[in-house]
């Protein structure tokens, strides 16, 4: 059942469908009052980084505001079927429309206004999306990491688009926290992190589980969290997206207010204030979705497993308060095959509007299907590990 919110029907970038119309916006000024409209009605089907909070936190970092757009579909009617935030760029004269959170966001999902606005025909959509993309100067939507399924609601953007080089890792929880926990460690996991969680406290005195709910705990929590990803993502050869004050400001951001669009926990030595590991990720109502993760790299307290410490407490902490799911977001990691219960298919579309575009969209397809050859084969993702470290 879609949501009677009825969205401008005039402006330049508009394109017709019988029973179908999409509109880019200018920016989220002109999209605000329609979004937060679907939010406050429920029953959204949307992701945690579909939330404005999340995406406005984004979007004011960015050096470049004036390329956001919102892209709008609604129906013969005029109800809004579905929202999704896009950021216009050049590249080698090609103009893309990509959906804003970038690689910070694990879903880029529309925001539909329920279950059965997102029951489109996949060819229709695409075809407003061209005809719009057109009377708005755009010659390429990059739809970025689309999963096929939400919540068991097939998503008409993934549908034919080709695979994702990564899926993600999600868990579903409650209603009850020690349940959740069994079905996420099994017995013998959770009796090695107690022994674990005994050794570190010898060492290093109680220890304190935190979510980060004041500035000072947020700016102590994200302090540790960039010097510590920094000297990981250093030994593996691999360059620091952290480093960019833009995200930096966006994490704060995000994590700020009495309602964040981002929680971050952490497991903390109580005495001495030293945070052994941090763990972010985006939440709505229902939902904890990864996006950060980092531990102290003293081998001390490394082989404690300080991040599995604190994603046990984080598994009984969301069950707690009420959410329903908690994902770890794109690509493959021994915790998070060890401890989820779902894979999230995942496809990267991108749908040319112009001849330009569709050179752009092959090139694309082709550094996908590369990435994900690689990404599946361990002998040549093993070899790449290796040559990052001694580049490093």
């Amino acid at each position: 059942m879609t949501v009677p919110v009825p969205i401008p029907r005039d402006g330049p970038a508009a394109a017709a469908e019988p029973g179908l119309r999409a509109e880019i916006l200018p920016g989220l000024a002109a999209a605000e009052h329609l979004w937060r409209s679907l939010e406050a009605r429920g029953g959204t089907l949307a992701t945690p980084y579909q939330r404005f909070a999340w995406v406005s936190a984004f979007a004011e970092t960015l050096p470049d505001p004036a390329g956001i757009r919102v892209l709008a579909v609604r129906d013969a009617s005029g109800h809004l079927l579905l929202l999704l935030p896009l950021r216009l760029r050049r590249f080698v004269g090609i103009r893309t429309a990509g959906v804003i959170g970038g690689a910070q966001a694990n879903f880029h999902l529309p925001l539909f206004a329920g279950p059965g606005a997102a029951a489109l025909a996949p060819e229709a959509l695409r075809r407003a999306l061209r005809r719009a993309g057109r009377a708005a100067g755009i010659d390429v939507f990059v739809l970025g990491f689309q999963p096929r399924h939400w919540d068991g609601t097939a998503n008409p953007l993934a549908e034919g688009a080709p695979p994702a080089p990564s899926d993600a890792y999600g868990m579903r929880l409650g209603p009850d926290p020690e349940a959740s926990l069994r079905r996420a460690f099994s017995a013998d996991a959770r009796k090695k992190l107690r022994a674990k969680e005994r050794r570190l406290s010898e060492s290093l005195g109680p220890l304190a589980y935190v979510r980060a709910e004041t500035p000072e705990e947020r700016a102590a929590c994200l302090e540790a969290f960039h010097a510590q990803k920094a000297v990981r993502l250093a030994a593996l050869g691999l360059s620091n997206p952290y480093a960019d004050p833009a995200i930096r400001a966006f994490l704060e951001r995000a994590a700020a207010g009495p309602d964040p669009a981002m929680e971050i926990h952490a497991l903390v030595a109580s005495r001495s204030g030293r945070v052994l590991a941090t763990f972010a990720g985006a939440v709505d109502a229902a939902r904890f979705s990864g996006m950060l993760t980092a531990f102290d790299p003293d081998p001390e307290v490394a082989r404690s497993s300080p991040g599995d410490l604190l994603l046990q407490h984080l598994v009984r902490d969301q069950t707690a308060r009420g959410r329903r799911s908690l994902d770890l977001g794109l690509g493959e990691a021994r915790y998070k095959q060890n401890t989820c219960d779902e894979i999230i298919a995942i496809a990267q579309p991108v749908l040319p509007v112009t001849l330009r575009g569709r050179a752009y969209a092959l090139a694309a397809a082709g550094f996908i299907r590369v990435k994900r050859r690689i990404k599946r084969d361990p002998r040549l993702l093993g070899l790449i590990g290796r040559l990052r470290r001694l580049r490093a």
